[in-house]
């Protein structure tokens, strides 16, 4: 019976590793797409004004680069950014690791 509280909760530690690297690769994935997104946005803005969509792309891609450059100049902003994902990446390693406790005293 040892065995198989040792195995639940190994599975439920992998579980909550599972949802923790999803979770910091959801929110770093979403920091490279929204510029593209923005991009994809803007140049279909433009074509429903009536600007074709090679033209649309060259004034989005630089307008969207603006906006870029400016958050990364606002003091503190991209800091903050990144450290939020940094600790979400400390928060899950704490919970992964809390589990190895739990572990060991179910294993005997």
């Amino acid at each position: 019976m040892k065995k198989v509280h040792f195995v639940l909760v190994k599975l439920l530690q992998f579980v909550v590793f599972a949802v923790f690297t999803f979770a910091v690769l959801a929110y770093f994935g979403a920091l490279v797409l929204l510029p593209l997104d923005a991009v994809t946005i803007l140049v279909k803005l433009m074509g429903v004004v009536g600007i074709h969509g090679v033209i649309g792309a060259l004034i989005a891609i630089p307008a969207v680069g603006y906006l870029c450059m400016m958050v990364y100049k606002t003091p503190g902003l991209c800091d903050m950014i990144i450290e939020t994902g940094l600790d979400l990446i400390k928060t899950g390693k704490a919970k992964v690791d809390a589990f190895n406790p739990i572990a060991d005293a179910v294993k005997g």
